[in-house]
């Protein structure tokens, strides 16, 4: 199944890359599982490239990717868009799904299919509670949400995150858990190491978005700066998402292959949140008369979750080798298909029921 070519309507003649972009992220999953698997010393030589619990070889790969779609952001127009019709209503149900019913979701997702394997759901819930700020940003571009609403809502997720993440951490590792298991288990987590996932996740991209917009666009024009340099960019995106996604799969490639049993139990919870989540954000914001472009932004960061953030933090509190952090890796392994396969069933919903919508703002 390839991306669709409404995708990108400006450009009737997509790119080799773009028109088959779903078969080369397959192919990038299969080719980060199978150098894992094949050479399973790559995930030490992997983790010997970090500064702290940053990965650089991640870090690179999704700075690369987040930056395309961030540039693009009108910023000058953002003073418009939060004060637009329907603007309460985004945030108000972006925080509630995201803050609320997105870590509950996944917490009780976690207790019920993996209530007998303790390490696999903590690694869960490290992710239910990481909000996403990164891939979110791509999968939306595709989808021809809004960007604009979207980067407003990453920005948001990633002051909560700063916040939260370690409240939340400790709240459902050690205290909710205990209220089931009867026994609990501590997690520190510092605000510092969020912090700097942030910092540098979303910091560095969305800096380095904003001084391209405003540099170019003065100097070269708006023409010039969305017709040309935005072509150009596009290409540099996806081909650091596929970079990202072989360095990531091949982490835990020697464990995907030899631990199935593992991926699937940690697969069904991941899929039955994501679908769940983009379900119930869609709905929202459809009977919430947000339109196609808000809703999506808002499905899209409400379904996704920061897997870098989650990864980092499941390696610095349990280590490399843990069962958490194996359960974060296997994260983006059923994010980034089923994914691919909502932007195919949001651009259907367009086509569908907002067809005569297409001008809305």
């Amino acid at each position: 199944m390839c991306v669709p070519t409404s995708l990108n309507k400006s450009k009737p003649h997509l790119s080799l890359l773009s028109k088959f972009l779903t078969v080369w992220i397959f192919l990038a999953m299969a080719a980060g599982v199978a150098i894992g698997y094949v050479y399973p010393k790559v995930s030490n030589v992997i983790g010997s490239l970090s500064i702290g619990t940053t990965s650089i070889p991640i870090a690179v790969g999704l700075i690369l990717m987040m930056y395309p779609p961030l540039a693009r952001v009108r910023y000058e127009d953002l003073k418009k868009v939060v004060t637009a019709k329907g603007s309460k209503t985004m945030l108000t149900e972006s925080l509630t799904l995201n803050w609320v019913i997105g870590p509950l979701l996944m917490f009780v997702l976690a207790w019920v299919f993996l209530g007998a394997y303790p390490d696999l759901r903590n690694g869960i819930i490290l992710i239910g509670i990481a909000r996403c700020i990164a891939m979110v940003i791509v999968w939306n571009n595709l989808a021809e949400g809004d960007n604009e609403w979207t980067a407003i809502l990453v920005a948001i997720n990633s002051v909560f995150q700063i916040i939260m993440y370690s409240v939340l951490a400790y709240f459902y590792i050690t205290i909710a858990s205990s209220w089931i298991s009867g026994s609990a288990q501590v997690v520190n987590i510092s605000l510092l190491q969020v912090a700097q996932s942030v910092a540098i996740y979303l910091g560095i991209p969305f800096f380095a978005g904003i001084v391209t917009r405003c540099y170019f666009l003065k100097t070269k024009g708006k023409e010039w700066y969305e017709h040309k340099l935005m072509h150009r960019l596009s290409h540099l995106s996806l081909i650091a998402l596929l970079f990202a996604i072989v360095v990531m799969f091949s982490l835990k490639g020697q464990y995907i292959v030899n631990l199935p049993l593992d991926v699937v139990r940690v697969a069904i919870p991941l899929l039955a949140y994501f679908v769940i989540m983009f379900s119930v954000a869609f709905v929202m914001g459809h009977y919430s008369k947000l339109g196609y472009k808000r809703t999506t932004s808002l499905s899209f960061t409400a379904a996704s979750n920061n897997f870098e953030l989650a990864i980092a933090v499941a390696v610095a509190v349990f280590g490399l080798a843990s069962q958490e952090a194996f359960a974060a890796v296997i994260g983006p392994l059923i994010e980034v298909p089923v994914m691919i396969s909502l932007v195919n069933v949001a651009l259907g919903i367009r086509k569908k029921y907002y067809a005569d919508k297409e001008n809305e703002t």
